[in-house]
């Protein structure tokens, strides 16, 4: 035996498919929507920062290690396009001893994926020095002189957005 459809329940089975319809649409936008966002935050440079703290007296030793050793490298990225700017900071005045730093390394990454990849910069450091057995001792050295060094990364804040 056949049971008809009333004109009551065909007009409701109408009805629910528009409203699966209109929501898989909904959801449809939805996803275009954080496809977007997601495409245009990886596009959007990624910023760090690095603080540093040397012991007592030995922040010039820890410069210049850091100048010879690190930045070279940090400069090979640049120019591999990795990252779009790297610069060092230190502050004018002195801090208490649990607030201080001796200097700030701040850089701008092309975007998120970029810092976050695990880069190995093995092959540039062999490139850049190939005296690896001095290399190795004067990088163990600018970490020996350290009481702490701390990653950071920024995220903007729009201070007009409601």
């Amino acid at each position: 035996m056949q049971k008809s459809v009333s004109k009551a329940n065909l007009q409701l089975m109408i009805a629910a498919i528009g409203l699966l319809a209109t929501v898989w649409a909904a959801l449809d936008a939805v996803g275009a929507k954080q496809s977007a966002i997601t495409a245009e935050a990886k596009e959007q440079p990624y910023v760090i920062e690095y603080y540093y703290k040397a012991k007592w007296g030995h922040a010039g030793e820890f410069l210049a290690l850091f100048k010879k050793n690190h930045y070279p490298v940090l400069k090979k990225e640049m120019e591999m396009g990795r990252m779009l700017k790297v610069t060092m900071a230190t502050p004018r005045y002195h801090a208490s001893e649990d607030g201080r730093w001796d200097f700030r390394v701040t850089i701008v990454y092309k975007n998120a994926a970029i810092a976050n990849d695990n880069f190995d910069s093995a092959a540039l450091i062999k490139q850049l020095f190939p005296d690896q057995d001095t290399y190795k001792k004067e990088e163990q050295r600018r970490f020996e002189i350290l009481d702490s060094h701390t990653d950071v990364p920024i995220k903007d804040l729009d201070l007009d957005a409601k």
